[in-house]
């Protein structure tokens, strides 16, 4: 199989999905829980170089969503829309929270950056597999 089968339409949708979700839920639904947790102010948020962070975290979700593609591709039976479902939001449960959860603990960061980094895994990931699974059925 080549590694470039994947349908980009999807990707790049998937992608752009996950980066709009993040940008829900770092926002408007946690963002002043979460600068709290990360103990950052505004000013300092605003004073990033916003175009490699947000450039990079477009990459990143590219990436990501490439790879769910890339995923389902190597299957050999086409999967049902539930079942692309699920791998995604298994993906960020069975890899991504574990991960991240390792790290948190090691650098002893709080359980409140954990559940805030935590629930934007499962909500990006299972976002990037409705996407993928509604454009690719």
């Amino acid at each position: 199989m080549n590694i470039f089968s994947v349908d980009w339409v999807a990707v790049i949708a998937a992608a752009v999905m996950g980066f709009v979700v993040g940008g829900i839920w770092y926002g408007p639904v946690m963002g002043k829980k979460w600068m709290g947790a990360v103990g950052l102010t505004e000013e300092q948020i605003k004073s990033g170089n916003m175009a490699a962070i947000y450039g990079g975290a477009l990459a990143f979700s590219l990436l990501a969503s490439w790879t769910l593609a890339h995923t389902f591709t190597s299957y050999a039976v086409d999967l049902s829309f539930t079942v692309k479902v699920l791998t995604a939001t298994g993906i960020a449960a069975g890899f991504i929270l574990p991960a991240i959860g390792t790290n948190y603990l090691f650098s002893q960061k709080s359980k409140v950056l954990f559940c805030i980094d935590a629930g934007y895994w499962l909500l990006f990931y299972t976002a990037m597999g409705i996407v993928h699974a509604w454009l690719s059925a």
